[in-house]
């Protein structure tokens, strides 16, 4: 009998618009549900009845390093124009060993929030990483 054992994070994949992006990390991918407090005056309780209300999702953090020449996070910031912006749909995927997806986070949306380049440091030694935060209107997952 083959052991399990949970999966991976660190075999994943970013698609948005059909071209897979490389990312080091990604981040943010959760929803919460808004609770309602209701409670009539004539309840024998003395407790409030509680309800699920309108779903919250988190802005999801996406970090990759640079590149020369490479100016998409930025470029896409800059499609704003009068209460508008470029809007795209995102999937990501965790990934088994053969490269198939074991679950898919599927993104309703998207668009950038805030870009933030590299942490600067005379006596560093890393890759230089940038990060974009997406805002989004819908969250959903599907396991294979």
């Amino acid at each position: 009998m083959a052991n399990k054992y949970p999966v991976s994070v660190f075999h994943f994949q970013v698609e948005w618009g059909g071209t897979r992006i490389g990312f080091t990390e990604v981040s943010g991918l959760s929803v919460e549900l808004q609770t309602i407090d209701y409670r009539e005056g004539v309840m024998p309780e003395y407790q409030v009845t509680k309800m699920p209300g309108i779903p919250q999702y988190a802005n999801i953090v996406l970090k990759r390093g640079m590149f020369r020449g490479d100016n998409e996070f930025f470029q896409w910031l800059n499609t704003v124009k009068l209460n508008s912006i470029e809007r795209r749909d995102i999937t990501i995927s965790l990934l088994n060993e053969e490269h198939a997806p074991v679950a898919v986070w599927k993104v309703k949306n998207a668009f950038p929030s805030k870009v933030e380049g590299p942490t600067l440091n005379s006596t560093g030694n890393e890759v230089a990483v940038e990060t974009i935060e997406l805002a989004h209107e819908g969250l959903s997952v599907e396991f294979a």
